[in-house]
């Protein structure tokens, strides 16, 4: 899904994009393959029943929740998670029946760094941490952005649109004062 363009303001422009790395999708792809391999190995045993046409109904409605929940749901929760940061603010959209939003202005970040772990490294991902000047939530603390796919260009691309919103923020400070 693309990131709705009327969401930005005047004259504001989109200078990442990113969903969530492809990692993230690696768990409900094992479950599928569990729940597909578990359902045809059950369904064999249970061909022998005399009930076997009510077992295979059951073992199908189990294996479709299963797949629902532990599978479509993240897929779709993936596909509908937005990290963009824009020349004005950092966002974060996500959800696809309630939504969570988060709007950052620039001025309001006082630094950026990331994590990453031997596997992130490997992938070329990893952890955006966002230090907010104030805080911006419950947590009162640093936000962090799980599997953002080329963490280490999103940061330093990041640093270089702070440095030049903060330079523009001193200058129409000077001019007021």
């Amino acid at each position: 899904m693309a990131h709705p363009d009327d969401l930005l303001g005047p004259g504001e422009r989109v200078v990442i994009h990113k969903h969530p790395h492809w990692k993230a999708l690696s768990a409900p792809v094992a479950v599928l393959l569990v729940v597909v391999l578990g359902g045809t190995w059950l369904a064999g045993p249970v061909s022998a029943l005399s009930w076997a046409p009510t077992a295979w109904l059951v073992l199908a409605a189990v294996a479709a929740v299963l797949v629902a929940w532990l599978v479509v749901a993240p897929v779709l929760r993936w596909g509908t998670t937005h990290f963009i940061v824009t020349d004005e603010r950092v966002m974060c959209r996500m959800g696809v029946f309630s939504r969570a939003r988060l709007n950052l202005p620039l001025a309001m970040v006082r630094g950026v760094r990331f994590r990453q772990g031997a596997v992130d490294r490997l992938l070329g991902c990893g952890t955006l941490v966002v230090d907010p000047a104030d805080p911006v939530g419950p947590a009162d603390g640093p936000l962090e952005f799980d599997d953002v796919p080329g963490v280490v260009e999103v940061r330093a691309t990041l640093e270089r649109v702070l440095g030049g919103a903060h330079r523009q923020e001193d200058r129409s400070t000077d001019g007021r004062a």
